[in-house]
């Protein structure tokens, strides 16, 4: 059940210092990647046609983040030399391939150009099993911590997050300090937020078995893992790639700067207490962080129990994940106030939900009919949506299928959902990239109607007399005030946060004191959207469009 087939050693050891030759050559101002300039000289020397170079370049840079590594990079040039022996270039042309056994290509008059003037050489400290250079992270980290306001252009940038980065500290962040965007939605944005690995999140009661889904994907156990019939992980676990195999508490986590957790602070000792990261080197955690959460449980006198906010850390995390799974078993299938909260939480990420129905193999085929028919149903009155929820059935753990209670005709079954689960699951480091533009934007547009809202209540203040009393008349009628918000700008309604958890914010703050609308600064975001990520795509796309 491999995710991603890891090949450490994916060429000839012997292979090794050419390619590193050939890689800083190519890197024409040696930061350790190689841009689509760079690549469109350098494989031009390969006497591949422009359609096939462009097949090479996509298939090398798989997760479209606008440059190569010398990782992405050695594949490239393994790509043109098995097309350069008359193979078709296609998305799978290493999968079945010997990667040892493939010579380095041909490239006509290198060596002469090599012996001639050669490039500066990368620092050694760059990272190639990670794809960027450590010097090119260290930069990009230098503009969070920077208090020069000197803009630099971006055509500084060698990769679309470098972009991103830039955008949001010159554009996005001066908006949402200056109207508070971080203490009624989301923490201000960190260089590691950025950096992240993708992240899954299993939510579900307890005993439907998060965490040996997590082992079967692993193929092996993780620091802190606890498996039983009762309530066993009463923590929320990050398992993320470490040196070694280790269990970080979770106050150490959040204050750690190269980690995307310190947003967590916010909810407090209480819940930092019930957090820890547990840490391993494997393949598969080098592309994926897991995040495995306590079991949800039922009645509202064991949600009085927990001495943190357990909806709001579940919709933190929603925010920072790029799948959340909801893990049902048949016999588990009512949900419960606070799992109907926490789907609730989960409003505005539908895109990233997906639905499983684990230990499918322990009741027959009549059964497992009548038990998806009344999953679906309790989803329904759940899920205010529209379109029906895919959900995947099968049986994720390392037991063989439990042929006798399912028959022939399950068993196809569920090797077909487990495939197609699966395929979802590789396709979450290839989509990386888009997913953070996504967000990205979707960031903007609230922290934009954000913005818009607190200008509004400002502007609603009266100058002298009644102030108290005017606060709390726009509090308890924010939705009408709203409406209007809405009707003044032209905005969506479905873009507006929460009335609700708006107006608990709203109550702690001294609405004289919020800024006025500073349309030069909203303008600022709407270029930014309209202009400055379109010509960011356009610059890292395939260099061969």
């Amino acid at each position: 059940m491999d995710i991603l087939e890891a090949r450490p050693n994916n060429h000839a050891k012997h292979d090794e210092k050419l390619y590193r030759q050939w890689f800083e050559h190519a890197d024409a101002d040696g930061d350790g990647r190689i841009t689509g300039n760079d690549a469109v000289n350098f494989f031009s020397l390969s006497q591949l046609s422009r359609q096939e170079l462009k097949q090479v370049w996509a298939v090398a840079d798989s997760k479209r983040q606008g440059f190569l590594g010398f990782k992405e990079f050695v594949m490239a040039m393994q790509i043109i030399s098995l097309a350069q022996s008359g193979n078709e270039i296609t998305a799978d042309i290493l999968k079945n391939t010997g990667l040892e056994m493939i010579s380095p290509p041909a490239m006509e008059g290198l060596d002469e150009m090599i012996s001639k003037g050669r490039r500066s050489p990368i620092k050694k400290g760059a990272d190639s099993n990670a794809g960027t250079s450590t010097r090119a992270q260290l930069e990009s980290a230098q503009w969070f911590t920077s208090k020069s306001t000197k803009k630099a252009s971006l055509n500084s940038v060698t990769s679309i997050i470098d972009g991103l980065k830039r955008l949001y500290i010159e554009k996005l962040k001066p908006l949402e300090v200056t109207y508070r965007f971080n203490d009624f939605c989301s923490p201000i944005l960190t260089n590691s937020d950025f950096d992240a690995k993708p992240m899954v999140m299993l939510l579900g009661q307890y005993s439907t078995g998060k965490t040996t889904f997590i082992k079967h994907l692993l193929r092996t156990s993780y620091p802190g893992a606890h498996i039983g019939p009762e309530p066993t992980t009463d923590r929320f676990v990050v398992v993320m790639s470490g040196p070694d195999e280790r269990s970080v508490p979770g106050n150490t986590v959040a204050v750690q700067a190269d980690m995307p957790f310190s947003g967590l602070t916010g909810f407090g000792t209480a819940f930092l207490s019930k957090f820890e990261c547990s840490q391993m080197p494997h393949p598969l955690l080098e592309h994926i962080t897991f995040v495995d959460t306590p079991g949800v449980l039922s009645g509202e006198k064991q949600r009085t129990q927990r001495s943190y906010d357990f909806t709001g850390v579940t919709s933190w995390f929603a925010t920072k994940c790029d799948l959340i799974l909801l893990l049902f078993d048949p016999h588990k299938l009512d949900i419960s106030d606070e799992f109907k909260r926490v789907i609730g939480s989960l409003r505005g990420h539908d895109d990233k939900i997906r639905v499983v129905l684990n230990k499918a193999d322990q009741i027959d085929t009549q059964q497992l009919m009548r038990v998806y028919g009344a999953l679906m149903w309790s989803l329904g009155k759940v899920l205010n949506t529209p379109e029906v929820m895919r959900v995947y059935i099968g049986s994720f753990n390392d037991k063989p299928i439990n042929d006798v209670a399912i028959g022939p005709i399950g068993k196809e079954l569920f090797e077909r959902e487990q495939e197609d689960l699966l395929a979802d699951l590789k396709d979450i480091p290839r989509k990386a990239c888009d997913r953070r533009i996504n967000e990205f934007v979707k960031r903007a547009r609230a922290a934009k109607i954000h913005a818009y809202i607190i200008g509004h209540l400002k502007k609603e203040m009266p100058a002298m007399m009644g102030k108290a009393k005017a606060q709390q008349r726009l509090i308890d009628n924010l939705d009408e005030e709203f409406g209007k918000v809405q009707r003044e700008y032209h905005l969506p309604a479905g873009d507006f946060p929460n009335v609700e958890h708006f107006k608990e914010v709203l109550s702690g703050y001294n609405f004289d004191k919020f800024e006025k609308i500073k349309l030069k600064m909203i303008q600022s975001v709407d270029d930014m959207l309209g202009y400055d990520i379109p010509d960011l795509l356009r610059k890292f796309r395939n260099p061969y469009d």
